[in-house]
C-alpha cells in the first residue's frame, strides 16, 4: 500500500468513526430519555428484559443496545445475550445528579442541528445567534453537563481555594452569579450559605423564568434571578461575583470584567471558571478541544456577535483571560486555584 493509500485509509477510518459517534448521538438522547441507561445499571439485561422493564418495543432495542455496544457505551456478554453498564459507563451515564452526565451534553447537540439555519446565517452576515433562539434542549443539556460538575466541585473545591472566601459567605456576603443560565450554581450556593444573598443575573428571558421557579420550588428565600446585561447589572457593592462558564461567550468580555470590577467590594472576590484551553491554537487539537471549539463555533461566539467587543470564545487560554480580567478589566490580581479534566478555575482580586 503506498503512503498515499495508507493517509486516505487513515482518514477513512478516523472520519467513519467520527460519523458513527454523530449518527449515535441521537440515540444517547433515547436511551436517557427511555430510561435504558438507569435500568442496566441495575444489572446485566437481555434485549427483551430491558424492554419489558421499560415499556418498550424489544426489536427496537436489540438494536439500539448492539449501536451503544459497538461504541462502548454499553458492556456486552455474548454468552448469555446480556447488557449492562459498568461502574465508569454508570456513573457518566445513568442519571441526574451525578458526578458526570454525559447525556446532558447530548442534548446539546440536538439543539446544534436545530438551530443550523440560524446559525449558517449568522456565519454569512455577522447576525448575532443569542441564547434564546436556541432549542430548550440548549438549556437543559448545559444545565445537566455543567451542573454535575457544579454539584462536584463548587462548594467542595472551588469557593475553598478563594483566599478568605468561604468565611466571608458563612458570616453573610453580597454575591453576584452573572451569567446564571437555570440557576444551578446560584442555587447550590444560596442553599450553603443561607446568611448571605445571592442574585443570579442572565439575558436569556426563559432562563431567569425557569431559575425563579426552581429557586420557590427549592424554598430559597436568600436568593432572586434578575434579567440583566453584564455590562450594565447594578447590585450595590459586592462582595463576590462569579463568572461560571460565562464570560466567553459574552459579547464584550473585557467590558464585563470592568464593570464587574467596579461593582466588588476592594477587598472582594471574583471566581472564573472557564473550558480548559492552552493559550495556543495548538494547544488545543486535543478531543476536549474539539467539542469546546464545536460548542464555541454555534453557540458562544455567534451570541457575542452583537458588539465590537474581543470575542474571546470557549478555548481562551490563561493569557487571553488575563488580558481580559487585567489589562483590560481592571483586577490587578489573577491566579488559577484548580483544575478539573474540563475546566480551568482562577481567582481574580481587585
Amino acid at each position: 500500500m503506498s503512503e498515499r493509500d495508507a493517509d486516505l485509509n487513515s482518514f477513512l477510518n478516523r472520519a467513519i468513526d467520527d460519523l458513527g459517534a454523530a449518527m449515535s448521538a441521537v440515540l444517547v438522547c433515547i436511551g436517557d430519555e427511555l430510561g435504558f441507561y438507569r435500568e442496566l445499571a441495575k444489572g446485566a439485561l437481555t434485549p427483551l428484559e430491558l424492554a419489558a422493564r421499560t415499556g418498550t418495543a424489544e426489536r427496537c432495542v436489540r438494536e439500539w443496545l448492539a449501536n451503544q455496544a459497538a461504541g462502548g457505551y454499553v458492556s456486552f456478554e455474548a454468552a448469555f445475550d446480556r447488557y449492562s453498564l459498568n461502574e465508569a459507563q454508570a456513573t457518566c451515564l445513568a442519571g441526574r445528579g451525578g458526578v458526570h452526565d454525559l447525556p446532558g451534553a447530548y442534548h446539546v447537540v440536538e439543539d446544534f442541528f436545530r438551530v443550523k439555519d440560524r446559525a449558517v446565517r449568522a456565519y454569512r452576515t455577522g447576525e448575532r445567534l443569542p441564547w434564546d433562539a436556541h432549542q430548550p434542549s440548549l438549556f437543559d443539556g448545559v444545565e445537566r453537563f455543567l451542573g454535575a460538575t457544579y454539584r462536584t466541585h463548587l462548594l467542595n473545591h472551588w469557593l475553598p481555594a478563594l483566599d478568605g472566601l468561604v468565611e466571608k459567605l458563612r458570616a453573610g456576603a453580597s454575591v453576584a452569579d452573572v451569567g446564571c443560565g437555570l440557576g444551578t450554581s446560584t442555587m447550590l450556593m444560596a442553599e450553603a450559605f443561607p446568611g448571605s444573598e445571592f442574585v443570579g443575573i442572565d439575558t436569556s428571558a426563559a432562563a431567569i423564568e425557569a431559575a425563579q421557579r426552581r429557586a420557590s420550588e427549592h424554598g430559597l428565600r436568600n436568593v432572586r434571578f434578575v434579567l440583566g446585561d453584564a455590562e450594565t447589572y447594578q447590585e450595590g457593592e459586592l462582595d463576590f461575583v462569579a463568572f461560571l462558564n460565562s464570560l466567553h461567550s459574552m459579547s464584550d468580555p473585557a467590558a464585563c470584567a470592568r464593570h464587574s470590577f467596579h461593582q466588588l467590594r476592594r477587598d472582594g472576590h471574583a471566581l472564573i471558571v472557564e473550558p480548559r484551553a492552552g493559550d495556543r491554537i495548538e494547544d488545543n487539537l486535543t478531543p476536549v478541544g474539539r467539542m469546546y471549539y464545536a460548542a464555541s463555533a454555534m453557540v458562544c461566539v455567534p451570541n457575542a456577535l452583537a458588539a465590537a467587543g474581543l470575542k474571546i470564545g470557549a478555548q481562551a487560554g490563561e493569557r487571553a483571560l488575563e488580558e481580559v480580567l487585567v489589562e483590560a478589566g481592571g483586577f490587578t490580581r489573577l491566579r488559577r486555584v484548580y483544575d478539573t479534566p474540563l475546566s480551568m478555575v482562577l481567582e481574580a482580586r481587585p
